[in-house]
């Protein structure tokens, strides 16, 4: 096993879209709620660490000993809360994660995915009580008092992005990564005001706050993984006793 060198969030969530990394049919389905994902957003924002990640690699050759499954993109918790399988026909070999599946689909639904949870008190069987919602962080102040996060990640209704609502102004954090350059962030910040305010201090915030996004997102190699390159899942497993007390197998989509 190695350790190798981190990646940015940017090349992970890219390997997770182009199906470069799997899920092994050993790992369970997700079960963050969206509070666990604004926090780990909050935590990034802030400079906490995430963790290290632990993968494995699988040559074409044995892959077909094991089913794989996808990240998860568009959670909804009645009509697509599991992973689909993968189709691992292909001839390029398999990169699974066996430890991290939590926070990178976390990552991967707030950067390119959504997520429909029932309202309250709504039937079960009405498709109006799952809106879809995608993640969106308030560029023009902190969250109201008392919170424990010092940056106002939401899930808020596509229509509530890109726009100015009730003092707030909602950045869809997935558009970081259309993101190429620094003056991308510059022309985003002037194409929507965020620079003119009186209040010098709103333009400063959302100055700030969009920068280090875009820096989180694109330059700090922040995902430290171990690569483990046995070919028994058994034995790595066995090497690793964290992991393999997690084993929860992934039902089928």
């Amino acid at each position: 096993m190695s350790f190798e060198r981190p990646a940015t969030i940017k090349e992970v969530i890219e390997n997770i879209h182009r199906k470069n990394y799997l899920l092994p049919s050993i790992q369970r389905e997700f079960v963050w709620e969206d509070d666990q994902i604004t926090k780990l957003f909050d935590s990034l924002m802030r400079g906490y660490p995430i963790g290290s990640f632990l993968f494995w690699y699988v040559e074409k050759e044995n892959s077909n000993s094991y089913q794989f499954y996808e990240f998860i993109r568009n959670y909804h918790e009645l009509n697509l809360k599991h992973n689909p399988k993968a189709d691992i026909s292909g001839e390029d070999d398999i990169i699974a994660v066996l430890d991290g599946q939590q926070r990178l689909t976390a990552l991967y639904l707030g950067l390119k995915g959504s997520v429909a949870r029932k309202i309250p008190k709504k039937r079960v069987n009405n498709p109006d009580a799952y809106p879809e919602k995608i993640l969106a962080l308030n560029l023009l102040s902190p969250p109201e008092e008392p919170s424990d996060m010092e940056y106002d990640f939401q899930f808020v209704e596509k229509d509530a992005c890109e726009k100015y609502i009730n003092n707030a102004f909602w950045f869809r954090v997935g558009k970081v990564l259309d993101f190429k350059e620094p003056s991308d962030v510059n022309d985003y910040l002037i194409d929507n005001g965020l620079n003119v305010f009186e209040d010098k201090d709103k333009a400063k915030f959302a100055n700030r706050t969009l920068f280090k996004l875009n820096d989180l997102i694109h330059k700090m190699e922040i995902i430290n993984y171990y690569l483990e390159k046995d070919t028994s899942l058994d034995k790595v497993l066995r090497s690793h006793p964290k992991t393999l007390l997690k084993r929860i197998t992934i039902q089928p989509s």
